[in-house]
């Protein structure tokens, strides 16, 4: 380890950072934390009228084609993406590497094989993409908010890096996460608090609020994030995006970086979060058919349906049955979320669907199950790579300064599970046991709703909250997201809506 102190060496990494900013896109900001900035990247000057078309063209099926055809270049919209990441970056702190040289050099190299052969590289040509700081980059560090990760540099990329570079694309940032990652907001010693753009006192959410920061002000046509116990739908709904957090093991993971590696109890899942639905099946599909398994043991070897996209195993989408959940029975949603509930329930009927109650099935005893896993090891995951440096290990998502009044003196988790211990091989199976039984119930629950449909088949998807509540200031969200992780549904975030769940 380096003599230096951790304090010292976030410091550098912070001064290297702020360095790699070119100083002609260095941008005056706003002192005011409440006022909203979401506007400041299309009117502060920086950008040409063609570089705000390019990065506010939010259809990603648009851009890919312009793209495609040679309309505009690799270099033009890594250009005019990199200068809006670098304003997002001045407004949030939403970054953590910034490699302009690099994905420049990309760009260049794609658009030199578009002009020699006359047709893209892959689906996702000359695509600049956003990865937050889980997933290596070969000659890149990935620091993941410890300070003991500074300085070494991946030896090589990970799968979804690979199949990324092979697609055609132009990975170009990397995004700031919470040290652990386990917080639904983001701060860490090394690059600070990520902050919301359409408040600055609020945050954008968490582990993935680096990019929902980032691409609430546009500054990436599509990013990845990653999802264990909300990570990408908590910055979905705080920051208005579309995400999607797949099943276990759809997309590939291996080689990237990650919090409790190890851990096989409750899968983490990458997930892509972008300004449009057509990114999310855009990334989603290309992926997919880049046949990942064969560079990822465990993903699951399943190619992309058509046929199941079209929802042929669910009416065709026609006269389907939906389930909102209005209350969970734990936490009670705020209004503004039970608003936007009734916005879509109204939707669905008005589009010739039929929408009943979600009756709440076991909710407490999945979440009590969910953390007691997490908690397993009683933290050791994170001491010991606090340890490394000497930085404490963060036990507040709460400014130092000026910090919001929050009543809640300890998260729901803690309240219920006690003092973390550490748990043995056997205690940890009797969990696992116990999960199984929870997860075969809540199907049960499910296949149940048949005799209340009217469509001969159980609910077609279920319409939940991400949250409680819409984004809060930093220090106060502490809600969990954890019951459609364990019982191993994929969930999607959509636009200033609650989340749609599909299984």
């Amino acid at each position: 380890m380096s003599s230096k102190s951790w304090q010292q060496l976030c410091a550098d990494r912070k001064k290297k950072q702020v360095d790699s900013i070119p100083k002609e896109w260095i941008i005056t900001v706003s002192t005011d934390l409440k006022q909203s900035v979401i506007d400041v990247p299309a009117q502060c000057g920086l950008l040409s009228p063609l570089e705000i078309e390019i990065t506010e063209t939010v259809d990603l099926d648009i851009l890919l084609d312009k793209l495609s055809t040679g309309i505009w270049t690799s270099a033009q919209v890594t250009t005019a993406f990199y200068k809006r990441a670098i304003i997002a970056q001045q407004l949030t702190n939403c970054l953590t590497e910034i490699f302009i040289e690099r994905a420049l050099a990309r760009a260049h190299e794609l658009d030199d094989y578009f002009q020699k052969n006359g047709k893209p590289i892959g689906p996702l040509h000359g695509l600049p993409i956003s990865l937050k700081d889980q997933f290596c980059i070969k000659g890149l560090e990935t620091i993941m908010g410890y300070a003991s990760w500074i300085g070494p540099v991946s030896e090589k990329s990970c799968v979804l890096v690979e199949i990324l570079y092979d697609l055609g694309a132009v990975p170009f940032v990397r995004t700031n996460v919470p040290q652990t990652l386990i917080w639904g907001e983001t701060y860490n010693h090394v690059f600070g608090r990520t902050t919301n753009p359409y408040n600055r006192y609020m945050t954008p959410g968490g582990s993935s609020g680096g990019e929902g920061a980032l691409l609430a002000l546009k500054g990436s046509p599509l990013g990845v994030g990653t999802d264990i116990g909300g990570s990408v739908r908590i910055p979905g709904a705080m920051c208005g995006l579309y995400t999607l957090r797949p099943s276990y093991e759809r997309l590939p993971y291996a080689n990237a970086r990650n919090a409790q590696e190890g851990q096989e109890s409750i899968s983490s899942t990458l997930g892509p979060m972008a300004n449009s639905l057509s990114a999310v099946k855009r990334f989603t599909k290309s992926i997919i058919d880049a046949k990942p398994w064969k560079k990822d043991p465990l993903v699951v070897r399943k190619e992309w349906s058509s046929r199941e996209y079209a929802l042929e195993e669910h009416g065709n989408g026609v006269g389907m049955c939906f389930a909102v959940l209005w209350d969970n029975g734990v936490v009670k949603p705020h209004p503004p979320v039970r608003r936007a509930l009734e916005i879509v329930k109204q939707s669905l009927e008005d589009a010739g669907h039929k929408v009943i109650d979600w009756e709440p099935h076991r909710h407490l005893e999945i979440y009590k199950n969910t953390e007691s896993i997490f908690a397993a090891d009683a933290g050791q995951d994170y001491r010991v790579e606090c340890a490394k440096s000497g930085e404490p290990l963060i036990q507040t998502m709460s400014p130092d300064k000026d910090a919001h009044p929050y009543n809640l003196f300890e998260s729901y988790a803690k309240t219920i599970i006690g003092k973390p211990e550490l748990l043995s091989a056997y205690d940890l199976w009797q969990l696992h046991k116990e999960k199984r039984v929870l997860r075969k119930s809540h199907l049960d629950h499910w296949e149940a709703t048949v005799a209340r449909t009217g469509t001969g088949r159980p609910v077609d998807a279920i319409i939940a909250p991400v949250a409680p509540y819409t984004a809060v200031p930093h220090g106060c969200n502490s809600s969990g997201r954890v019951l459609y992780n364990v019982i191993q549904y994929p969930r999607l975030c959509l636009r200033r809506f609650p989340s749609h769940i599909c299984r």
